[in-house]
């Protein structure tokens, strides 16, 4: 484990391995994986771009050999603040390939909250877009560069017809080292070994400060997360998800999302815009299965859907990230476009609970979850009475990355998550019921 992570305990460990919970695969060798199983089939989809599991592979190891050609390590940080495009699977993965570690920033986050994720991790890169809706990324990261010396490999994306204002590479006068990302390219290396248990990357916390949370999440704890939920979303083999922009980057990324369709073998179609017209004209012609959308998002399409003469036939699930408030528009939208709704309680640091539209009440998705509510002393509240959601699990990290005050705040000192949910727990009969204690479930029900 990374230092400045806080480590499963062995005892843990132990039990969620024996229990297949973790099984011991980085991210990327499943991808690896995949490419040698579903090798000719359609992984990725955007606009015209359409490549194949053994391409994206392909791509994927070339771009690895590419960033260590140009001096990325293994075990280093590297910030990525890619929009909804085909690079940023393909980087992501790459970078993990190569051994270093992405820190997913989302593209709409600025210069505080950038800059603060490349202190912390002490990132020796950054990969983003050249310009934004505006926003020169380019001098952002420029900028923190000249603050933070280890930050010396900056990797800028150029929209397809666009010329690289660097042509083959570029240096300031910082000594800073600026690259077009499609130029990272390079005959693969020979794989790297690493441990299932090491970080994969850091995701940054739902936080309204300036200094956001850094969320360590390793490869057999994500694969556990991206797995379980998409056998809870019915997602497997040649089914087609959508990932549109709109949608928080938890949401999207492996609830089950990017990664959790890629290890079912199925086919990941990238929204440019995540309008509703576009969403529903990429249904109709991929014939998309489950798609993620954020509530607001869900309103839009609500207003369009019956001026739209799309056919959304082949839509069966429909994701809905959001709070329980959100519950008649759900099942309006679900009526509407004949297909189930699942509403989606997700959280970086690894809570994940997937509620029925028509339902109030969730349950987490593993039998290894763990779940306390406790009162505002930390004791543990009647079955019914309402309280804050504790949990810990084999997809619950055990603390943030290098922030011993924000864990002592977060987390209790035996490893359980304060989620700062208001939760009540059923009883396991009647209405409200999601799980049954002789499962070894609790089943929870937001107020």
């Amino acid at each position: 484990m990374l230092d400045g992570c806080t480590p499963w305990p062995e005892i843990f460990a132990e039990r969620y391995r024996a229990a297949g919970h973790w099984r011991g695969h980085t991210l990327d060798a499943l991808l690896r994986g995949c490419a040698l199983q579903y090798g000719p089939r359609t992984a990725l989809v955007q606009g015209n771009t359409r490549l194949t599991y053994a391409q994206l592979n392909r791509r994927v190891e070339r771009m690895a050999a590419g960033f260590r050609l140009r001096g990325l390590r293994p075990g280093q940080r590297v910030v990525v603040q890619l929009p909804n495009v085909p690079e940023l699977v393909v980087s992501a993965f790459a970078l993990m390939r190569a051994g270093t570690i992405p820190v997913f920033c989302p593209v709409t986050h600025r210069e505080p909250e950038v800059s603060h994720a490349a202190r912390v991790t002490e990132a020796a890169g950054y990969v983003g877009p050249s310009v934004r809706d505006g926003f020169d990324h380019r001098g952002m990261a420029a900028d923190i560069a000249a603050r933070w010396p280890f930050l010396r490999r900056v990797f800028t994306y150029e929209p397809p017809g666009a010329a690289s204002p660097y042509g083959g590479m570029a240096t300031d006068s910082s000594g800073c080292h600026y690259f077009p990302l499609d130029s990272v390219d390079a005959p693969p290396d020979r794989p790297l070994v690493r441990s299932a248990g090491e970080v994969a990357f850091f995701l940054l916390a739902a936080d309204t400060s300036d200094t956001p949370r850094l969320v360590p999440r390793t490869h057999d704890d994500y694969a556990c997360q991206a797995r379980v939920a998409a056998e809870s979303a019915a997602l497997a083999e040649g089914d087609v998800y959508l990932a549109a922009p709109s949608a928080e980057f938890t949401l999207t990324l492996g609830c089950p999302g990017i990664i959790g369709t890629l290890m079912a073998g199925g086919t990941v179609v990238q929204a440019e815009t995540g309008t509703p017209a576009e969403c529903f004209a990429l249904i109709e012609r991929e014939r998309v299965t489950h798609a993620s959308l954020m509530p607001a998002v869900a309103r839009h399409w609500l207003r369009e859907l019956f001026a739209s003469d799309a056919d959304l036939g082949s839509l069966r699930l429909l994701q809905l990230g959001g709070a329980s408030a959100e519950g008649a528009a759900a099942e309006e939208l679900g009526g509407a476009s004949a297909c189930r709704v699942q509403r989606v309680h997700a959280m970086p640091e690894g809570l994940l609970i997937l509620t029925p539209a028509s339902e109030p009440h969730g349950r987490p998705l593993s039998p290894d979850d763990e779940l306390r509510i406790v009162d505002a002393e930390g004791k543990d509240v009647p079955e019914g009475e309402p309280g804050e959601l504790l949990v810990r699990g084999p997809h619950t990290v055990r603390g943030y990355y290098r922030s011993p005050g924000l864990d002592a705040q977060s987390f209790t000192a035996d490893g359980y998550f304060r989620t700062g949910a208001v939760v009540r727990l059923t009883p396991p009969t009647g209405t409200g019921v999601s799980l049954r204690r002789d499962e070894g479930h609790r089943s929870v029900s937001g107020i």
